[in-house]
């Protein structure tokens, strides 16, 4: 059967984008000075103004606002109303909610007699998803992963230089078609890139085709029934915050898979690892792929649900799509028997105190860099249940 899915990603410039950029730069500032730093901060931005606001709890002593401006000069705004050096930035930070506090600091099992990983309870409630599939070495969907590297192509053609006249926002979006479960070619390739008064659209679309589109995908999927759009409204000269709003936490499917699989709601950008928006989601996706990885499945689907003030998961459900080397429900249980699903041990398990967060604010959260969430260290040892 044949089917088609369409994934989208967007740049570092998207006025989504800048935002949480801006928010995770803050807190692995916070991280760098004190490392049980709570904190959930969110920003919006529009025209020449930046907001930051939210919750920070830390001994930290850090200026917001430098390092916004730093954070959107690397991005690349270095001229207009939302120039790092020109936009107004107004700040107001509070702390986090004592009655918040109150369940996260001791969880219900820990003054019930835990102790050890029972301390922390679920900073709030809600339902978290991981994903892995083999349609990629990165056991990720092709078409999110294509996206994300085409939008990542975008901003290196530009900060290299190699197509001077780009500017930083810009979004894309690739349609891959499917025999069954297997990607057999790219039927459609969306670019829309910020640009420069002086070129025209005949040059960037000459351009994206062979500096941006080339270089990512493989010309094995691309044929001459592709079809591609290229700035299609016919010019993007105005972008970023000063073409429309942005807000931390936005694009929460462009931060995971794409579409393909469920997702609680839940945004990552800003928040400490004891929020479980955050950190729950990333173990997820750390199960599912060492579960792919060993073999388990070929693809899995994986939902873990919380309680605010309490430590354990009150569910956890996985679906195979049928393909499973187990029953659905036995690898449930081997996730619950061989995963901690507690906060105080996700922080452990995948070293969340660390000051990392900005590499995650674009191009997605997975499939990609050398996160501990990405990493596949447990495979080896969950074969043993294929026997």
């Amino acid at each position: 059967m044949r089917r088609f899915f369409t994934s989208e990603s967007v740049t570092e410039g998207h006025p989504d984008k800048v935002c949480d950029r801006i928010s995770d730069s803050i807190l692995d500032a916070l991280l760098r000075e004190d490392e049980s730093s709570r904190a959930a901060v969110e920003c919006c931005a529009s025209y020449d103004t930046l907001f930051i606001t939210g919750e920070v709890t830390s001994r930290a002593k850090v200026d917001y606002e430098a390092i916004a401006r730093d954070a959107i000069r690397r991005i690349g705004y270095t001229k207009g109303p939302f120039a790092y050096d020109a936009c107004r930035i107004i700040e107001r930070i509070h702390g986090q909610s004592p009655d918040i506090a109150l369940g996260v600091d001791s969880s219900m099992e820990n003054k019930a007699g835990g102790s050890g990983d029972d301390l922390l309870g679920a900073g709030d409630q809600g339902m978290m998803f991981g994903y892995a599939c083999r349609e990629t070495e990165e056991l990720m969907p092709l078409p999110v992963t294509l996206a994300h590297k085409l939008a990542h192509r975008l901003a290196e053609v530009r900060k290299q230089g190699i197509l001077d006249y780009l500017r930083p926002d810009g979004k894309t979006q690739v349609t891959v078609e499917y025999d069954g479960k297997t990607p057999v070619r790219v039927d459609t390739v969306v670019v829309s890139t910020q640009h420069n008064s002086k070129v025209s659209q005949g040059q960037i679309a000459r351009d994206m085709k062979e500096q941006v589109i080339a270089a990512v995908i493989p010309a094995s999927l691309l044929d001459g029934k592709t079809k591609y759009y290229i700035n299609p409204t016919g010019r993007f000269e105005i972008g970023g915050p000063e073409g429309d709003a942005g807000l931390t936490g936005r694009k929460i499917v462009v931060d995971t898979y794409g579409g393909r699989c469920a997702h609680g709601g839940g945004a990552f950008s800003g928040k400490d690892c004891t929020k479980v928006d955050r950190s729950a989601t990333y173990m997820a996706r750390y199960i599912c792929k060492n579960v792919v990885a060993a073999g388990l499945a070929d693809e899995i689907e994986l939902q873990v649900a919380y309680a605010i003030g309490v430590a354990r998961p009150v569910s956890v459900f996985a679906d195979t799509f049928g393909t499973g080397r187990l029953p659905d429900d036995e690898i449930v249980s081997v996730i619950s028997k061989e995963f901690d699903l507690r906060p105080s041990a996700i922080i452990r398990t995948l070293d969340l105190r660390k000051p990392v967060f900005a590499k995650t604010a674009a191009y997605g959260h997975f499939g990609r860099g050398k996160f501990t969430w990405e990493r596949t260290d447990r495979a080896e040892d969950l074969k043993k249940y294929l026997n």
